[in-house]
C-alpha cells in the first residue's frame, strides 16, 4: 500500500514538534537533531519537517511504497509522465537507505518515488536536482529547496 510523503522545512524543530504532534494527535515515530517524521495511517502520510535547509515551507513531496514490485509499479508512472526523470537508485536520505527516483511537475514541484529498506545512521544527501526543476537546489538531502519561482499568493 502506497503513502503520500511531505517534507517541510521548519526554523525550529523544538516548536514545529510540538505543532505537528498536536495537529496530528501523535508524537513522531522518529526524531533527530534536525529532523522528525511522522508515520500516520489516518492519513495514511509519510510527514518528515528538517531544520537543515535554507528553505522553510514544502520542500517536495512524493509517493513512498512498501516493496520493490510496488516501487516498479510507481517508477513506471513518472516515465510515461513525458518529464525528465532522475534515477537515483540505492541511497541514504533522511537517516534511511532507500530506492528512489525524482521528477518535476510541469510547475516545477519535485516529487520523488522511493522504498525504504533500512535506517542510517546518518542524514544523507541527494543528487543534483536542478537538471529537473529550476525550484531545486544544489545538493540538499531529500529535500530539494524551492526558489523564489515556487513562492505564491503575497
Amino acid at each position: 500500500m502506497k503513502r503520500l510523503h511531505v517534507h517541510v522545512g521548519v526554523d525550529d524543530l523544538a516548536q514545529s514538534i510540538g505543532f505537528y504532534s498536536t495537529l496530528f494527535g501523535a508524537e513522531p515515530t522518529v526524531t533527530k537533531d534536525d529532523y522528525a517524521k511522522w508515520m500516520l495511517d489516518d492519513p495514511r502520510v509519510n510527514f518528515a519537517i528538517s531544520s537543515g535547509n535554507a528553505h522553510k515551507g514544502v520542500e517536495h513531496l512524493g509517493i513512498q511504497v512498501e516493496s520493490e514490485s510496488e516501487l516498479q509499479e510507481v517508477y513506471g508512472r513518472p516515465k510515461a509522465a513525458d518529464r525528465p526523470v532522475l534515477e537515483e537508485g540505492a541511497t541514504t536520505c533522511c537517516y534511511a537507505k532507500s530506492e528512489k527516483s525524482w521528477i518535476a511537475d510541469p510547475q516545477g514541484v519535485v516529487w520523488e518515488a522511493f522504498f525504504t529498506n533500512g535506517e542510517a545512521t546518518v542524514y544523507g544527501d541527494s543528487p543534483e536536482l536542478s537538471a529537473l526543476s529550476a525550484n531545486a537546489a544544489e545538493a540538499n538531502c531529500c529535500a530539494p529547496a524551492m526558489g523564489p519561482k515556487a513562492t505564491c499568493c503575497g
